[in-house]
């Protein structure tokens, strides 16, 4: 399949009944009792395939990026979906997530004609396809973290028939815990700040490469922030429901949310990638900019995305209960994923036929990097191939 074909690109509208207490998003998906969903279905000109590779973020679009557009120039058939929240993650809900990929995989398998699907989890779409695929498999779910039904019991999920995890991390929730600036007091006041744990303060006398000792202090520092805002999130959410009137949810801003010592010390879990430097640029201004991990959130999505404590989308959770056939990718040079997640996830999986590759120098979105994308791209194309997923 190493044939450069002519793409043709066809908007794809789904749409479905759904009821809600409140409107979550701004627009078509919700307001009426209807969530719209679209995506972009990319495939070679005039070449029929009875297997669809299928792209989903819980909050981004993806048919900008080259893998798809590369794997469609190939031969394959390739669906770029749009969740629900897409470009828009604060109040995002990863079980209505998982529902917006089941209807996808449900149009695609009953009025598409296509036979199999291979859910390609790139990103921020790993943990979310190991999240869909353990919930077709075993469902389990009736309510969202924040207690609300949700019927994934009965929405009828449609297991795919493979899972890529590529360049991807574990969960929202298990980067920001990784990844939130320790050093904030005053949740209301980005600030007020521990000196000794603000690693972007020249006057922070711990520097790199960090000792096991500070880390350990700044790992803990982590997580009780994290915990303090699960705790004002669930106190906050419990006053309104006791309030009994209409007002039902509220959105908040967490400050300082991309702290990660790895960023700057290269010698942390070391890989590739370029120190002082991340995937949205330098860290130090990404810490508090408007695209910083869980910056905008409502009480709800904090708890369904963010909070560790009660995601139900853990990567490494999710992939124990997979059976079906895995592959894993990780680029070795990744400014983004944490070199130990995609291994983690290789380790944690159950599936009897899994398999891992690592990408040696391929940064997160390939860019400049054309002969490594064209490496992983072969990959996959070899590895479904070998296992009859594609049947053109």
């Amino acid at each position: 399949m190493d044939i450069q074909r002519t793409v043709v690109s066809e908007w794809i509208h789904i749409a479905f009944d759904e009821t809600s207490s409140f409107v979550e998003t701004y627009g078509f998906s919700g307001s009426h009792g209807t969530v719209n969903l679209e995506g972009i279905l990319m495939k070679p000109e005039n070449e029929p395939s009875r297997t669809l590779m299928v792209f989903m973020h819980p909050s981004s679009t993806l048919q900008l990026l080259p893998m798809p557009r590369k794997l469609a120039q190939m031969g394959f058939h390739v669906l770029c979906a749009g969740s629900r929240f897409a470009k828009n993650d604060a109040a995002l809900i990863m079980e209505k997530v998982i529902i917006d990929l089941g209807a996808y995989i449900r149009e695609a398998k009953q009025k598409w004609g296509y036979e199999k699907v291979v859910l390609m989890g790139w990103s921020g779409g790993g943990s979310l396809t190991t999240f869909y695929q353990s919930q077709a498999e075993h469902p389990s779910i009736t309510e969202t973290p924040a207690g609300d039904a949700i019927d994934i019991i009965g929405a009828g999920l449609i297991p795919a028939d493979a899972v890529v995890f590529q360049a991807a991390h574990i969960s929202r929730a298990r980067m920001l815990s990784e990844m939130i600036d320790p050093s904030v007091k005053d949740e209301n006041n980005p600030d007020d700040r521990i000196l000794d744990l603000d690693i972007y303060d020249p006057r922070n006398p711990n520097r790199p490469p960090y000792s096991n000792a500070y880390l350990s202090q700044y790992r803990a520092a982590q997580l009780s922030r994290m915990r303090k805002i699960r705790q004002r999130v669930l106190e906050t959410l419990d006053d309104l429901r006791r309030r009994n009137t209409l007002e039902m949810e509220r959105g908040f801003v967490t400050h300082r949310t991309m702290a990660e010592p790895r960023f700057l010390d290269p010698a942390l879990d070391p890989n590739g990638r370029r120190p002082g430097w991340c995937y949205m640029g330098n860290p130090e201004t990404a810490n508090n900019g408007p695209v910083g991990l869980g910056r905008f959130s409502t009480l709800r999505s904090w708890l369904s995305q963010w909070s560790i404590d009660d995601t139900n989308a853990d990567g490494l959770a999710c992939i124990a209960q997979i059976s079906k056939p895995l592959l894993v990718i990780e680029n070795e040079a990744d400014d983004a994923v944490p070199q130990p997640h995609p291994i983690m996830m290789f380790n944690a999986a159950v599936a009897q036929d899994k398999t891992m590759h690592v990408i040696e120098g391929a940064t997160h979105y390939y860019k400049g990097q054309p002969e490594l994308l064209d490496q992983a791209a072969s990959l996959i194309d070899d590895w479904v191939m070998s296992r009859k997923l594609v049947d053109i």
